[in-house]
């Protein structure tokens, strides 16, 4: 059974995801996932387009564990290469990407609208969209031992 040939990322993202202003603290942006209750934010610089994932372990491994006070740290210091999809791409190109990449979230761009984050993928909407097998094959791939 394989996912919905017809599934496009953007029928199976997660909606209205907000950004982190690169120029925001990290202090800010660890407030904005307790509001959002969310792991992980998208860092989007003044253009509003993304340029960088900010997760919750970031956070603690790359600034508290070091003894540095998150209020004096600015998102935009963590970006680095972010994996994104085109939200009209299909749904089982998302799940490749996932797998390719290890990665656990994914931001949808709306490339024909402007090429705005529309949405974000993440496990649990890989769930909703999966056969068993998949879901299964998808951890095999993502969380197996690298190296």
């Amino acid at each position: 059974m394989a996912m919905n040939k017809q599934l496009k990322a953007r029928d199976i993202m997660t909606g209205g995801v907000q950004c982190v202003g690169a120029h925001q603290s990290l202090f800010e942006a660890s407030q904005m996932m307790r509001d959002l209750n969310v792991g992980c934010l998208p860092i989007c610089g003044d253009d509003n387009r993304i340029t960088g994932l900010i997760t919750d372990r970031d956070i603690v491994v790359k600034c508290c564990a070091e003894g540095v006070d998150p209020a004096t740290v600015q998102a935009g210091t963590l970006n680095g290469h972010v994996h994104w999809i085109d939200a009209d791409a299909g749904a089982g190109e998302a799940l490749e990407v996932m797998e390719t990449h290890q990665i656990k979230r994914l931001p949808v761009i709306d490339v024909a609208g402007g090429h705005q984050l529309v949405g974000m993928i993440t496990e649990a909407d890989l769930a909703k969209n999966l056969s068993d097998e998949q879901i299964a094959e998808f951890a095999t791939r993502v969380y197996a031992a690298t190296g």
